[in-house]
């Protein structure tokens, strides 16, 4: 059974998203975010309904995670054209910065075809910068990803910078930002709702599913639960304070017996480590973890796991 197919189901059963505060769970995480050394904003969607956040509206650097909203948006980009994600570009050595993490580069020094599917694995698995900016530049550049995303709905985010903008000028990274309830809100849409094809949602969803960034985030005490995670990171440089200006994992749990949440999670202008504020994000994933398969909370719709 396809991921849309089980998703469908959820479709039919999932209320319109409101903000209900479950004031043990937003406890549990406020505790967990006290005295840090940056700016934690973290919200949950629990199947597709219940609402938790903790500094839900903050503003946040994206970072990578802004590729998952590229992606949507060349789905998007790609539908209203009659392309199809099998559909091959052309890549020369010149679109391939050398200077960037880029495993494409590493692999195709010399460039070549690659499908647009290839070239998404590569940006949202790998989080491939010179992936990510090929794409922009098939669907004419962030203004068109930001203008997509807000037609679907979304307000409280901005993507203004390519990757190759924000190498040049750390800065820059800045001015792609989102809420975590606005990040939130557009993984539960895909999951959810019918925003783009159900094929291309499905590839989406399980390219996100083989993420292979951030394993000290989300995904670090969910190892051996049985749940399948989906997810996407994004990862700063330290700005000219010595400060980490973003690190974040924006992900879905989907836990053995069918329930859902999405999480999303970002850690702000840390004065911390690299390996603390990574910590900080699997401990907030721990906590949201253990409120819902604990059954503290009931979670709706029940659906299948997604995979077969």
């Amino acid at each position: 059974m396809t991921i849309f197919r089980i998703l469908a189901c959820a479709v039919m059963l999932s209320t319109a998203v409101g903000v209900s505060a479950d004031e043990v769970l937003a406890g549990r995480l406020r505790a967990a975010c006290d005295g840090f050394g940056a700016e934690a904003g973290v919200a949950v969607i629990a199947g597709g309904s219940d609402t938790t956040v903790v500094n839900g509206g903050l503003h946040c650097p994206m970072l990578s995670v802004f590729k998952l909203h590229e992606a949507i948006a060349v789905a998007r980009f790609a539908e209203e054209r009659g392309l199809c994600l099998s559909d091959t570009l052309a890549v020369t050595c010149d679109m391939l910065d050398a200077d960037t993490w880029s495993p494409l580069r590493d692999a195709h020094p010399r460039g070549g075809r690659f499908t647009i599917a290839r070239l998404l694995e590569y940006s949202i698995g790998q989080s491939d910068n010179n992936a990510c900016d090929i794409l922009f530049g098939m669907i004419g550049g962030t203004e068109w990803a930001d203008s997509c995303l807000r037609s679907m709905g979304l307000t409280d985010f901005a993507i203004r910078r390519d990757e190759g903008e924000m190498h040049e000028d750390i800065e820059a990274c800045r001015d792609n930002w989102s809420t975590p309830l606005e990040a939130a809100r557009l993984l539960d849409m895909l999951l959810s709702r019918e925003i783009i094809d159900p094929a291309n949602r499905d590839f989406i969803l399980r390219t996100m599913i083989g993420c292979s960034t951030g394993r000290g985030r989300l995904a670090a005490p969910l190892a051996a639960t049985g749940v399948t995670l989906g997810h996407k990171t994004g990862t700063s440089d330290r700005d000219a304070l010595g400060r980490a200006i973003g690190t974040n994992d924006v992900g879905f749990v989907l836990l053995p017996d069918g329930r859902r949440y999405v999480i999303a999670v970002f850690v702000k202008d840390s004065h911390e480590s690299d390996e603390a504020n990574e910590a900080l994000i699997a401990d907030i994933s721990r906590i949201v973890y253990e409120h819902y398969a604990g059954g503290e909370k009931t979670l709706h719709p029940k659906v299948k796991n997604i995979l077969p």
